[in-house]
């Protein structure tokens, strides 16, 4: 089986799109800043985009503000060919431990948690798209090393099959996008946190630096 090349179908879906002369909407669920980036810079230049900021997941409280803050900053401060807007979820935070977490403790990065994690955060993304009105919606996770791009995209397919909304499937590190992003990131001074997010993840930060 033909692995995907997610980067190639997006270059011809933006190819039409400008034949066509339109700018679609686009609900981009930005897990932080510093991955938005590069997301933002490279897909401003074709449709109109609000990034939705919903991650239930972090942790602790001071943290998920850290970083809500600096995304609302990084949107004001940085030019675009077309409008960037924000929007702010619920911070959920009970939902994540009992819909995602809930015996799942114990799992490594890149395991169950993680997977249902994804489908939380991409679930509601597609139900805020479908909700909006918008064309598109799409997430920035695919930008990281340490993400499954292939898991990401199959979830959000099957997330915009659910709510009726079509999914914008990308792999964000392809042209040196994760690259581009640690450039970006250097020019607006911007917070780069040391762990994916959740209180797991932090735990395991914690385990490796005092190593």
């Amino acid at each position: 089986m033909n692995k995907i090349n997610y980067q190639r179908e997006l270059d011809q879906l933006i190819e039409g799109i400008e034949a066509e002369g339109k700018v679609p909407t686009l609900l981009l669920h930005s897990c932080c800043a510093p991955c938005s980036s590069y997301c933002i810079e490279y897909l401003s230049q074709f449709f109109t985009i609000t990034v939705f900021y919903y991650n239930p997941n972090i942790y602790p409280d001071e943290e998920y503000f850290h970083r809500v803050k600096e995304q609302q900053r990084f949107i004001s401060e940085f030019p675009t060919k077309h409008p960037v807007s924000f929007i702010e979820g619920d911070f959920e935070k009970d939902r994540f431990y009992s819909e995602v977490a809930k015996g799942l403790e114990k799992e490594p990065e890149r395991g169950a948690r993680c997977t249902k994690c994804f489908e939380l955060r991409l679930g509601e993304t597609a139900k805020r798209a479908a909700a909006e009105g918008m064309d598109y919606f799409a997430t920035t996770l695919t930008i990281s090393p340490m993400k499954d791009v292939e898991l990401l995209n199959t979830i959000g397919a099957a997330m915009g099959e659910r709510y009726g909304v079509e999914y914008l499937a990308t792999e964000f590190r392809k042209k040196n996008g994760y690259l581009r992003s640690t450039q970006i990131s250097k020019e607006y001074d911007m917070y780069r946190q040391d762990y994916c997010g959740c209180v797991y993840s932090y735990q395991e930060r914690e385990a490796q630096k005092s190593k």
